[in-house]
């Protein structure tokens, strides 16, 4: 992999992700954009004690461009977009309407091909392992930053999600907190050990899971399986067998069978509904431990988080979406209408292969 960074016209970072070594990337921006300005603000919520964050900014985003004015294609003669060059393999650059900017974090766009029409499952294996190692080296250098005490990659895919640039791409997002998602695991996790004498979690969990009726996919460093108690009708957890805390602790066995697992099991999505139906829209959230103190956890450190992949769809049926409606929304309780074990059984079924 060779990684070469520069800077936008409005002085935002980009960075090229290449395959090949002697890729040469020199082509400057040259758009007359004025300096981003941004309005994040961070607001505690005291009855909850969780953080929103307040971005005004945003409502002027780029919203369902028509395809020969994409903002994530290459730069093409006078069609000018956020990637200077002609081409490339992945490219992230800092997001220019961010949700977190400066002292409240950063965000960051992941470009995974300059194939507007593709999508990630339509990657080859050497090209999804290119994506884990952008993915990998951003988690590196955002904890780094005095303001990030969490990294999050994400990929939001589909309109019914709301979506609103169509090329493949993802997202990484570096709070300035620990999210309320995963201070909640950590909780569980020392009441665990507690509980138990020392046990992790975690290790208990994917123990049950391998043992159980409802892995959909494993290979040697992976498994993927529909949780005990899904919240969504279609999800996927993807645990790496050998524990660590986040994508730079992955071992090299892990990382070249990644893509192996994750293409086939995004493959297996796209058929959960049956042939001629749309591609499947879904979230594919990377849980990583937080870089912070983990105060008041009676010993628990980040090396007791689990690095995994939460992957799920909003739709339930065909045609159909899953919405959180008064009980889910209202109470944060939600309703499955897809059993687990029904779910893990269908995705079995579909294999791409």
């Amino acid at each position: 992999m060779k990684k070469s960074s520069t800077r936008l016209a409005d002085g935002r970072e980009l960075i090229y992700y290449d395959l090949r070594d002697d890729t040469v990337r020199d082509a400057a921006d040259r758009r007359p954009l004025d300096r981003t300005v941004t309005t994040s603000e961070i607001r505690r919520d005291p009855l909850l004690g969780d953080c929103v964050a307040v971005a005004s900014h945003r409502q002027g985003r780029t919203y369902h461009p028509p395809a020969d004015e994409c903002p994530l294609c290459p730069t093409h003669g006078d069609r000018l977009s956020e990637i200077p060059d002609s081409s490339y393999d992945v490219v992230v650059f800092e997001n220019r309407f961010p949700s977190l900017a400066g002292d409240s974090g950063r965000c960051e766009v992941v470009c995974f091909t300059s194939d507007h029409d593709a999508s990630f499952a339509d990657l080859t294996a050497e090209q999804a392992r290119l994506v884990l190692d952008a993915w990998t080296d951003r988690t590196s250098e955002l904890s780094h930053l005095p303001s990030v005490e969490q990294v999050f990659c994400f990929e939001n895919r589909g309109a019914e999600i709301g979506v609103t640039l169509g090329h493949p791409h993802g997202q990484i997002y570096a709070y300035p907190f620990t999210t309320p998602r995963t201070a909640l695991m950590l909780r569980s996790v020392a009441a665990h050990r507690r509980a138990t004498g020392g046990e992790n979690l975690f290790d208990a969990v994917l123990r049950r899971e391998l043992a159980g009726e409802r892995v959909v996919l494993e290979g040697e460093h992976w498994a993927a399986f529909v949780p005990y108690a899904a919240h969504w009708p279609y999800e996927v957890h993807l645990y790496p067998k050998r524990r660590v805390p986040d994508l730079t602790a992955l071992v090299e066995a892990a990382r070249t069978e990644f893509p192996q697992i994750y293409l086939e099991l995004l493959r297996r999505f796209d058929r959960i509904f049956g042939e001629g139906e749309p591609p499947t829209p879904y979230i594919a959230a990377w849980h990583q431990a937080p870089f912070g103190t983990l105060a008041d956890l009676d010993g628990v450190t980040r090396d007791d988080f689990a690095l995994h992949l939460e992957l799920f769809t909003i739709r339930r049926t065909s045609g159909k979406l899953k919405f959180l409606a008064g009980s889910e929304s209202g109470m944060n309780v939600f309703i499955n209408d897809v059993p687990p074990e029904r779910a893990a059984e269908r995705l079995r079924e579909v294999a791409s292969s």
